[in-house]
């Protein structure tokens, strides 16, 4: 997949594409079903298939208060848009002159100027230009009149566990995170939620009692509530079964909340490293414990329930296969 960082930079010729706008973030299932739909129009004319997004979200410009922690970092988001078989991304700089535009302003200048396409495809609830003034159904009008065909899709619902019938959205991805519900959220993304960051040094606490942590340093990215997960982590090209701890360690009355992943049957050094954590299944809450030995004889149990549940994590490809044009 090729990628143009900024819309100055882009040299291809993308005339009569089918092209898809939007922050992307997590390119979940109701993302993937726009794509599908892109592609879909894109290969009756052999066709290019699209997407500009913003870096970073809109609303960290406009109201940072308001702007929603990151489900994925760019460089995740770059790979899952190649995977879901994107010809090209534009990542476009969220800037106050950009996201100012009236929506005819946008489409002119934007969409039509840049892109030149024959289709357009976005979900029901897009909205673009000044104070989102701009609609499906105002898009539909502006882009008709520089020939553009708008294909606006459906909203896309998933059953999740306990029958609950729920419209997939990266708001109601965050929001089954925060409360720990991984499984449910996996559901949404197609795939576990996992947290990428730099492996550092803690306080060497897990290695004392015979549970060597790696300690994630601080990310941008949203971590899911605080308990003990059991998941995979991916180091390099390695992956390995894991029991993952979100939390302030109670027990040694910790004030931090960190995210420490305990790899089984691994003890190499990994410091400096960049950690890929994949979350799937809430174990149990945090807890303290009355001791050192009490809380020793819960992590055992905690590791054998994630060895159970982490082998059966099918293998996930890491490779690499973007291409950038007009990097900074």
């Amino acid at each position: 997949m090729l990628v143009v960082h900024g819309l100055d930079k882009i040299a291809r010729d993308f005339s009569g594409c089918a092209l898809t706008i939007g922050n992307f973030d997590g390119v979940h299932c109701a993302h993937r079903k726009l794509l599908d739909t892109a592609a879909a129009l894109a290969s009756k004319n052999g066709a290019q298939v699209v997407v500009l997004t913003f870096e970073p979200h809109p609303l960290a410009i406009l109201r940072p208060r308001l702007a929603p922690p990151r489900l994925t970092l760019l460089e995740a988001k770059l790979e899952l848009l190649s995977r879901a078989g994107v010809t090209a991304t534009v990542v476009m700089k969220s800037e106050p002159s950009l996201l100012g535009l009236s929506p005819e302003a946008f489409v002119k200048q934007v969409i039509v100027d840049r892109f030149h396409p024959d289709n357009i495809i976005e979900g029901p609830s897009f909205g673009f230009g000044k104070d989102r003034a701009g609609t499906p159904q105002v898009l539909c009008q502006l882009a008709k009149a520089h020939g553009c065909c708008v294909h606006i899709a459906d909203s896309l619902h998933l059953t999740l566990g306990e029958a609950e019938r729920v419209m997939v959205s990266s708001s109601l991805i965050r929001n089954l995170l925060i409360r720990g519900r991984v499984r449910d959220a996996a559901t949404c993304l197609g795939r576990a939620y996992s947290v990428s960051a730099l492996i550092i040094h803690g306080d060497g606490r897990g290695r004392q009692i015979g549970f060597p942590t790696a300690n994630l340093c601080e990310t941008d990215q949203l971590v899911p509530a605080e308990g003990v997960y059991a998941g995979c982590a991916v180091v390099g090209e390695r992956q390995h079964p894991c029991a993952i701890s979100v939390g302030s360690s109670p027990t040694f009355s910790g004030k931090t909340s960190r995210v420490e992943a305990h790899l089984l049957d691994f003890d190499d050094d990994i410091y400096g490293e960049r950690i890929d954590v994949h979350f799937q299944c809430f174990l149990r809450p945090q807890q303290k414990y009355s001791s050192a030995d009490a809380l020793i004889d819960q992590l055992r149990r905690d590791v054998e329930a994630a060895r159970k549940i982490a082998t059966r994590f099918v293998d996930r490809d890491v490779t690499r296969v973007c291409r950038t044009e007009g990097a900074s």
